[in-house]
């Protein structure tokens, strides 16, 4: 029997955003406490480091016009882009994963099978850093063929709603995903924020007493989950 792989490269290729190289990683992990033990997928421009990527505006690539990207600066005393907010902390994951492709650490899965393997009897979480957008869909279905759930978010709207978590920036954008029956996942300033009608505090979070982590929630799933409601969060 294959000794099913904890990492791999699952494409190389152009972004579907704006055509520059980028490269998709997937590396099962269960150092992060919020979502448990999952494997988490790492959309980075292949040529420039995640830093350097931000700084420029070159992660557009990865994370299309996301306003929490922050603006491009070219003062010499900042890694990354200015008034950047995007949760995830560039200098972690991302640079180490980004570090690792550079030695060769990690191997190919570039094909369907490989891919399968990678995702089976998982929990796969699309979009630890940078936009499932930006990458071949099918890239995803065979991931996900045989995992045991998934978790997923796009800022690109419209993009795969029957997978991905819509983000929502405001509440009138949230709205107008959810009158095309999308769902949407919303960071909010407080609990007042929310929309009861429509929405639910993200289990996992902090206000809502990090009851579950998300490999066991399962809620970010996009159509596929069962809840119809949306997911919010309040922003830290």
């Amino acid at each position: 029997m294959t000794k099913q792989l904890r990492a791999g490269i699952i494409y190389q290729g152009p972004s579907l955003l704006d055509g520059l190289p980028i490269v998709a990683i997937a590396t099962y992990s269960d150092r992060n406490t919020k979502t448990g033990k999952v494997l988490q997928t790492y959309i980075m421009r292949s040529d420039i480091s995640p830093l350097e990527a931000s700084k420029t505006g070159q992660d557009f690539s990865i994370c299309g016009d996301c306003k929490f990207r922050g603006e491009v600066t070219s003062d010499p005393k900042r890694k990354q882009a200015k008034n950047r907010t995007c949760y995830v902390n560039l200098g972690q994951g991302p640079t180490i994963v980004y570090k690792a492709y550079k030695r060769g650490v990690y191997p190919m899965a570039a094909n369907q099978e490989n891919r399968v393997g990678l995702g089976k009897v998982r929990v796969v979480r699309l979009g630890t850093y940078g936009d499932p957008a930006a990458v071949p869909s099918h890239i995803w279905d065979e991931l996900l063929t045989e995992c045991l759930s998934h978790l997923a978010y796009s800022h690109q709207s419209g993009f795969r709603p029957d997978i991905t978590m819509q983000s929502a920036d405001t509440l009138e954008q949230a709205q107008a995903h959810w009158a095309k029956r999308a769902r949407t996942f919303r960071v909010i300033d407080s609990l007042d924020d929310i929309d009861p009608t429509n929405e639910i505090l993200c289990p996992a979070s902090k206000e809502a007493g990090r009851r579950v982590q998300c490999v066991k929630c399962q809620l970010c799933s996009g159509l596929t989950s069962n809840s119809k409601k949306s997911i919010a969060i309040v922003e830290h």
